[in-house]
């Protein structure tokens, strides 16, 4: 297979790098838009991506094979038919439900038994019913099937945890190489991502990093952060594991985060990154700007005629003005969140092409800082 995924240029462990995929190239640092269900949260079509400088959308594994059904999708031509997307895809493997549906499963050396969320009925997902799915769904990269400890688990736990996500990564590997190779498959190229885990033991961590280094995947996820640990100890994991994992593959830090982590993230040498915020505080009426966060919410914005950032260039800053978004906000007009994610979703891959033209000039340690001071100081 030809080199897919180039370092253009580095300054200090950050990346600034181009991966060419069967559905297009992806220039990185890059943040993913996320679309659990094939779809962001708050009424924003794959029409509206393009206009708000999406690159890649994720979709879940799990909820899309417990409604609707990977193997319907697979009938309707895979995902990227399904919703109308002409861009990479990434599907996360179900193994986050593995640790965020704790009440409602079991794991065996096998893999997980579930009961599904909607509606209680019995669900049995391993490695190689992750990939089956996941080629069902055709995406352009599909996330290995791996247990997602908790960051304050004991260590006993997370050794027998992170040896077992090392086996299932073999069986992931195994059979992502046989199903690419079936007549039926819609994406034959279809690319597999291992995860590192470990919490936040740096020595199961790195063990763990040079272990799946060895079988030589498509690209490398850091995975289990954001899911109980302090920012500070995230960061620090980051410094002693991204540079035991291959420097010439996509690195991936899995669930994070806000524009700060993304930076913080990007100076450690992560190319890939995911996070609900966006939309979801966007549902919320919690829009990010150059200037931090605001709360359209509040009291003052009743007569605010300024659109939510002063120069910004998403299609609701073009159009609307915060007394507006406010109104349809308190109404609980749908129409309110959608404008909001549109603004955050155009906020954070807006942010993602600041970071790649700063590395491409070599200043993105200025930029950082200037960025980082800029948020922290409200306009208001």
């Amino acid at each position: 297979m030809e080199r897919m995924y180039k370092v253009l240029k580095t300054e200090g462990r950050a990346k600034r790098a181009v991966m060419e995929t069967v559905h297009g190239t992806i220039q990185t640092p890059v943040f993913m838009n996320v679309g659990t269900v094939a779809a962001i949260k708050g009424a924003v079509s794959t029409v509206d991506l393009h206009d708000l400088k999406t690159q890649v959308e994720l979709s879940n594994t799990y909820h899309l094979h417990v409604r609707t059904g990977d193997k319907v999708i697979k009938q309707l031509g895979g995902l990227h038919k399904f919703m109308n997307w002409d861009k990479p895809i990434l599907t996360d493997s179900g193994g986050f439900q593995v640790f965020s549906l704790a009440g409602l499963r079991k794991i065996k050396e096998e893999g997980v038994y579930f009961h599904s969320h909607i509606d209680g009925a019995k669900i049995f997902m391993g490695p190689e019913e992750s990939m089956q799915i996941q080629s069902n769904l055709a995406s352009t990269i599909a996330m290995a099937f791996d247990e997602c400890p908790s960051a304050v688990a004991e260590r006993r736990y997370v050794e027998d945890s992170v040896a077992r996500t090392t086996r299932w990564l073999e069986r992931c590997k195994k059979e992502m190489n046989r199903l690419n190779g079936l007549e039926d498959t819609i994406n034959k190229q279809q690319l597999l991502f291992g995860i590192n885990q470990g919490a936040i033991f740096d020595d199961i961590r790195i063990e763990h990093a040079k272990r799946i280094s060895e079988m030589d995947l498509d690209g490398y996820a850091v995975g289990g952060l954001a899911v109980g640990e302090t920012h500070e100890q995230m960061y620090h994991v980051l410094e002693e594991v991204v540079p035991y994992l291959p420097q010439d593959k996509p690195t991936y830090l899995m669930g994070v985060g806000t524009p700060a982590n993304i930076l913080e993230g990007v100076e450690r040498g992560i190319d890939f990154f995911d996070c609900v915020y966006p939309s979801r505080n966007g549902r919320h009426g919690h829009l990010y700007t150059n200037h931090g966060k605001i709360n359209l919410f509040n009291e003052k914005y009743k007569l605010d005629t300024r659109p939510i950032e002063e120069g910004c260039q998403c299609p609701t800053c073009k159009h609307y003005s915060r007394a507006y978004i406010r109104h349809l906000l308190k109404a609980k007009e749908m129409l309110g969140m959608r404008l909001c994610v549109q603004h955050n979703l155009y906020f954070y891959n807006e942010m993602m092409e600041e970071i790649r033209e700063a590395l491409d000039e070599g200043r993105f340690k200025a930029y950082k800082k200037q960025k980082l001071e800029n948020m922290a100081t409200p306009l208001e």
